[in-house]
């Protein structure tokens, strides 16, 4: 399956480090994925809304398989998207100057 994922950088406070839009196939998209830090590491959160106390996902992948490489598409487009924003941060910033 075709995936297109956009990585949008989230700037507040808690463990969500970015949000991100994925269309599937350019058939259906699903909106407010989240990418958040754990002490063991980032994972990919499905949109959700809060039902009778708890957490319910709104959509989600519906096999095992789709969920590992949904995920790894999420995530490799993150560490692109941080990767493409360092080199433009330095790049911006220039050659460090020394005398």
């Amino acid at each position: 399956m075709e995936l297109d994922v956009r990585i949008y950088p989230y700037r507040g406070e808690g463990p969500t480090v970015a949000t991100a839009s994925v269309t599937l196939n350019n058939c259906f998209a699903i909106r407010d994925v989240r990418i958040m830090e754990s002490k063991n590491g980032l994972f990919v959160s499905m949109p959700s809304r809060k039902v009778q106390g708890e957490y319910r996902d709104v959509c989600f992948p519906c096999t095992k398989e789709f969920k590992q490489q949904f995920d790894r598409q999420v995530l490799d487009a993150y560490t692109q998207t941080q990767a493409q924003n360092m080199q433009k941060t330095q790049e911006n910033n220039g050659p460090a100057m020394t005398m």
